[in-house]
């Protein structure tokens, strides 16, 4: 296991971040000028996103020249047209005759009810995550997207942990790269990969300690005690996985759709109906050839481990915002 999605080749990582408001956004930019190959899968039942059927692989346009993972839930996607912005003023896009048109599907996340539910980020946020784009392992934690996320609202937000931005990689045998970038705003808990012990989540309302797991088979019936039933689509875990393999656009949609796997180990439950779980993938193709299924199969499951691992690093670096509190600050929790 390396340090993060920067360990991917031509890749750059951009927050911003307000915490004043709390909330945020993040950019993935390819270095390339053209962009890298670009899928995307959808598993949550309440998703905000925006550019995401352009990337189906049977449809024309095969490289993506950003993504953005927002806060703000549909109003963030306004950041879209400022990541679009900085990228046309230095000719980076499709090119249609004399236009330029760059390609950044986005996602959302829901952040309204922590800090200020009136700010949002803008056009203005996402130029300024990309302008703060670097090659250096990204912050993790309580900026960019995961400045206002939070995890397990089954009693209410009242009685949710932060949540936050994770990254982690993992470099094959062969020196190929995969990394992952995970905005973690879960419904559910996250948990320690080795022991399933819960890391962060709904806190009981009986007095300290983490709703156990089963407590979700109640089909939010603790979360009406608590006044406040969940909400579809006030979660979501957004993310991207990436790699330096050479991979056309089924190789990486397949990367994308085996990468939820490792939401499903780290979250529990994850892919509910309140959630809009999505997650992006990127080839940026440094590796060189195209990879036969055999070594296909390789990449999964390195995506699997880096997005349940930069899962938990979101929640072990989170602070506590907005009346939140972060695990770290909890002491029976630690």
């Amino acid at each position: 296991m390396m340090t993060s999605i920067c360990d991917v080749p031509g890749l750059i990582v951009g927050h911003d971040t307000d915490e004043v408001s709390v909330t945020g956004c993040t950019v993935v930019l390819p270095t390339s000028r053209e962009g890298a190959v670009g899928g995307v899968d959808v598993r949550g039942g309440a998703p905000g996103t925006r550019e995401t059927d352009l990337l189906r692989p049977e449809n024309l346009v095969g490289r993506v020249h950003g993504v953005l993972l927002t806060g703000g839930s549909a109003f963030g996607l306004d950041a879209a047209a400022g990541v679009m912005r900085h990228l046309e003023e230095r000719g980076v896009g499709f090119r249609v005759a004399e236009a330029i048109v760059p390609i950044v599907p986005s996602a959302v996340l829901f952040d309204l009810l922590v800090g200020s539910g009136r700010a949002r980020p803008n056009a203005d946020a996402g130029a300024r995550a990309c302008a703060n784009a670097t090659s250096a392992p990204p912050a993790q934690g309580s900026v960019g997207a995961g400045t206002g996320a939070t995890v397990g609202k089954l009693n209410g937000p009242a009685w949710a942990t932060k949540g936050g931005i994770g990254s982690a990689s993992v470099r094959l045998a062969d020196g190929t790269t995969v990394g992952a970038l995970i905005a973690v705003n879960a419904i559910g808990q996250v948990v320690d990969l080795h022991t399933g012990r819960t890391l962060a989540g709904a806190r009981r309302l009986d007095g300290p300690g983490f709703e156990p797991h089963e407590a979700y088979l109640g089909s939010g019936a603790r979360g009406s005690v608590a006044g406040v039933a969940p909400a579809p689509g006030a979660n979501t875990t957004i993310g991207v996985v990436a790699t330096d393999a050479r991979l056309d656009k089924a190789g990486v949609t397949r990367l994308a759709q085996v990468a939820h796997d490792g939401m499903a180990l780290a979250i529990r439950p994850a892919h509910t109906m309140y959630d809009g779980d999505t997650i992006f993938a990127l080839s940026t193709g440094e590796a060189g050839v195209p990879r036969p299924a055999s070594e296909q199969a390789q990449l999964g499951a390195a995506a699997v481990w880096a997005v349940a691992e930069a899962i938990v690093r979101a929640v072990r670096a989170a602070r506590g915002l907005g009346g939140v509190p972060a695990t770290s600050e909890l002491r029976w929790a630690t």
